[in-house]
């Protein structure tokens, strides 16, 4: 059987009006600002007008540690959202927007998979609604607007040396991660070492996607630590002036971005930081929108739970008051098998051994997220057609022993109607009403208590080694007023640990911090483990060496 790529299935649908979408749950002709036919951004002032009315129920789709395997998470978030659409539930399913970069290189696009995606999935994919470049001008705009300042004087006594502000591109690009620029005379401007960041790592996506409304945006901005003057001062974005033209770029790359799955439910698209280097989360300002006009809202948190969904909890629920009802954890038999040590071309083989290695990554997550966080799970097996019924009944039994149900998803291949199971298991949960939700920790624990909490309690180290230059940040970072900031942790997404190759539920490990930085525009503290890049590289054989297009537009290869 020759099976369609997404592209293909995407292309072979037809969509509804994008004002049809919108009017299904309530938005009114004059909210819209239409991009063609089949995508829209939704006013924000709409929140204001909904204000009274209460908020939906939150489901958040996280994952086990990823795998080349795959595991499905978008994919069964939009599967996840269609089936309860099938149900009869009024749902609205909320996404981040997918990076270039990824697309070009290795990754691929982020808008689903198989029979459940949201369309139109070239333009998600590509250049959009234009979110991506508005960030990346204001990002540049505060870069030029220092070395300006710089030449014209320094009046504010900026060290070159200290500029810890980089300049940004939404494509993968190792060869700009170290970059010296202002060469060639003094009308060329100031030498010095720079380097650029792609687009989602910017802390400009950052503070888009946790900024409440436009005038919390303007005061995130007027908070970017840019660098640090000769005696050793922060200097903001404030202090250039700067905050006004940023924000005045971004005004309508805040508005959330309207469109709709493959059985036309209606989905935000919105903002796409990493989930490694980030908080890895949709808007604050499209989780919320859609609170307002769903019973029930699908989001999802990047990479596995030990990042996206401490982050989405962390962070971002503490940022906006948010509480979800019930989690997804994706998981499939093959990733699991490679958590257990098989082999790639082993993992459609019936292998009780392997799995029964690899599924203390699976249990692990559970009890981070039921048991820390006190919030009620199911499990979804995002299924192949070479599992076996041995494997699967091998998985449900060990999660019925943390008190977890398993729910079988076949969204690939049938779109909602193969999450009807995991659609009921969900309303069950929420119906049901078991729900402590809590942090892991408190706003006013130091710094080091907050990331020895994480790394102990989430990813099981048994305790943190800070280098010296970290530990004299944490310092310094608590002595300027930052020490109320959540944490987020960058660090590799295939294991628990800070070793990529430690794969499984690794133990007898400690977390080494290397760096710690602070993004005091968007809130929180960063803390570089292991060898994370802020802006990846092109593999080998590049996803842009298959991606053309025809005579007519037509676009092929992307995935």
């Amino acid at each position: 059987m020759a099976y369609k790529s997404d592209i293909e299935i995407a292309q072979g649908v037809s969509m509804m009006p994008i004002q049809q979408i919108a009017a299904s749950i309530g938005i009114k002709p004059q909210d819209l600002e239409l991009y063609g036919e089949y995508k829209a951004k939704v006013n924000y002032t709409i929140l204001k007008d909904q204000q009274e009315k209460p908020d939906g129920k939150l489901i958040l789709v996280t994952a086990i540690s990823p795998t080349p395997a795959g595991e499905g998470k978008t994919t069964t978030t939009v599967g996840l959202g269609d089936a309860l659409h099938k149900l009869g539930k009024n749902v609205v399913i909320a996404l981040r927007e997918p990076s270039m970069g990824p697309v070009f290189g290795i990754k691929g696009g982020a808008a689903g998979g198989g029979y459940a995606q949201v369309v139109p999935m070239e333009d998600i994919n590509l250049h959009f609604t234009g979110d991506m470049h508005a960030i990346g001008a204001a990002n540049n705009l505060l870069a030029a607007m220092i070395d300006n300042h710089i030449y014209q004087g320094n009046q504010l006594q900026i060290d070159p040396r200290r500029i810890t502000w980089k300049r940004a591109m939404d494509m993968n690009d190792r060869q700009l991660r170290f970059v010296i620029n202002g060469l060639n005379g003094k009308a060329n401007g100031t030498p010095r070492e720079d380097g650029f960041d792609i687009t989602v790592a910017s802390e400009i996506m950052a503070i888009l996607c946790l900024s409440r409304d436009l005038l919390d945006l303007k005061e995130k901005l007027q908070k970017i630590i840019i660098g640090y003057t000769y005696d050793n001062h922060p200097v903001t974005a404030g202090a250039l002036k700067a905050d006004g033209a940023m924000a005045t770029i971004l005004k309508d790359a805040l508005k959330p971005n309207l469109v709709q799955t493959l059985e036309n439910t209606p989905a935000f698209v919105h903002g796409g930081p990493f989930a490694n280097i980030a908080h890895g989360c949709n808007s604050i300002m499209a989780t919320k929108m859609a609170l307002k006009l769903g019973d029930y809202v699908v989001t999802e948190a990047g990479f596995g739970a030990d990042l996206g969904a401490e982050k989405f909890i962390n962070i971002k629920c503490r940022f906006a008051g948010l509480k979800p009802s019930a989690v997804v954890i994706v998981a499939s038999i093959r990733a699991l098998k490679h958590h257990g040590g098989a082999n790639k071309e082993d993992l459609t083989v019936e292998d009780l051994t392997a799995l029964d290695k690899g599924i203390p990554n699976l249990l692990k997550h559970i009890e981070n997220l039921n048991q820390n966080f006190g919030l009620p799970v199911v499990v979804a097996i995002n299924q192949f057609p070479s599992d076996s019924a041995y494997e699967l009944k091998f998985i449900e039994e060990k999660c019925k022993e943390l008190g977890v149900n398993v729910a079988l998803s076949k969204v690939w291949s049938h779109g909602g109607e193969g999450g009807i199971a995991l659609g009921e298991e969900v309303l069950r949960l929420i119906a049901e009403g078991e729900n402590n939700f809590r942090f892991i920790y408190e706003d006013s624990a130091s710094l080091r208590k907050k990331i020895t909490t994480i790394a102990t309690k989430i990813y099981g180290a048994e305790g943190v080694d800070f280098s010296p230059d970290a530990a004299r940040e944490i310092r310094r970072f608590e002595r300027l007023g930052f020490g109320h900031f959540p944490i987020c942790m960058a660090k590799t997404q295939y294991s628990l640990s800070d070793d990529p190759t430690r794969i499984g539920r690794p133990s007898t490990f400690r977390i080494t911090v290397r760096s710690v930085r602070v993004s005091a525009g968007a809130g929180f503290i960063v803390v570089l483990t292991g060898d994370i890049m802020t802006m990846p590289g092109l593999p080998k054989i590049p996803s842009a060496t298959i991606i053309d297009v025809d005579e007519e537009g037509k676009i092929s290869g992307l995935f």
